[in-house]
């Protein structure tokens, strides 16, 4: 479509007041809906962050599925599935792709994209599962405050095809999702953790008490942080409740 308020939001709206006549999305009609716009009014991202795109510019898209198969404990799988499937495609443009935790896309000590993920939770299941990432393809000068934006452009240095760079990802994020139905967490598991963003060494971070120094060790299954600081003291956090200090 030209332009809506998020795609996130149209989908949910579509969800729950359906016009007459129009199909309502459902697990038996299609494995996935896909929403795309050229501009987003009201972009969001995580909480209260919003997204700068220009018009015609970017990716901005949304994903509706209904992953019943996954457990609510293991929702976290879908933040690694996108992730990675994202981040491997674009690395068909350049070697320096990680991911932030939980789900940013960053390259470098930039960031190229952001995902936003809300599940429908019912029975112990994930009822309605609605991805929308937001990828900064070909838009070659930023004005918001975001700190460090970057784009694929700016990276490669001429424009991208968007749609051949969105059925990409699509084609990688199916695969990803059907080795969760087939119960191979593991693999989506491993190479998610091996191109995690400051993955060896000691970085700067800050939470509530204060900055502190610390190396990665894990993101366990449920999407928690685990970190090491400088006084070998274990940390564990869970998404907002710790912040990478990133001078960009």
């Amino acid at each position: 479509m030209e332009e809506t308020d998020s795609t996130n939001a149209y989908i949910r709206r579509m969800l729950s007041t359906p016009q007459q006549g129009e199909a309502t999305p459902a697990a038996d009609q299609a494995r996935y809906w896909v929403v795309t716009t050229e501009f987003q009014s009201s972009g969001r991202g995580q909480g209260t962050n919003t997204w700068e795109s220009e018009k015609g510019k970017n990716l901005l898209f949304s994903i509706l599925f209904h992953p019943v198969w996954i457990p609510v404990t293991s929702q976290f799988i879908l933040s690694e599935a996108i992730a990675l499937a994202i981040r491997d495609a674009l690395a068909v443009y350049d070697d320096h792709f990680t991911i932030k935790w939980p789900n940013d896309i960053y390259w470098k000590d930039k960031k190229i994209c952001g995902i936003l993920i809300e599940n429908t939770l019912s029975g112990g299941h994930i009822k309605n599962c609605v991805i929308g990432p937001g990828i900064d393809v070909n838009q070659q000068t930023f004005h918001s405050d975001a700190p460090n934006p970057v784009s694929l452009c700016q990276i490669v240095g001429h424009e991208v095809d968007r749609e051949a760079l969105l059925q990409d990802i699509l084609k990688r994020f199916d695969a990803n999702i059907q080795a969760t139905i087939n119960g191979d967490y593991a693999t989506i598991v491993g190479n998610y953790t091996s191109w995690l963003y400051r993955l060896h060494g000691f970085y700067p971070y800050r939470d509530a008490d204060g900055d502190f120094e610390a190396a990665l060790v894990e993101v366990e299954d449920d999407g928690h942080l685990v970190l090491r600081d400088r006084e070998d003291h274990i940390r564990r956090y869970a998404f907002k409740e710790v912040e990478f200090i990133i001078n960009a």
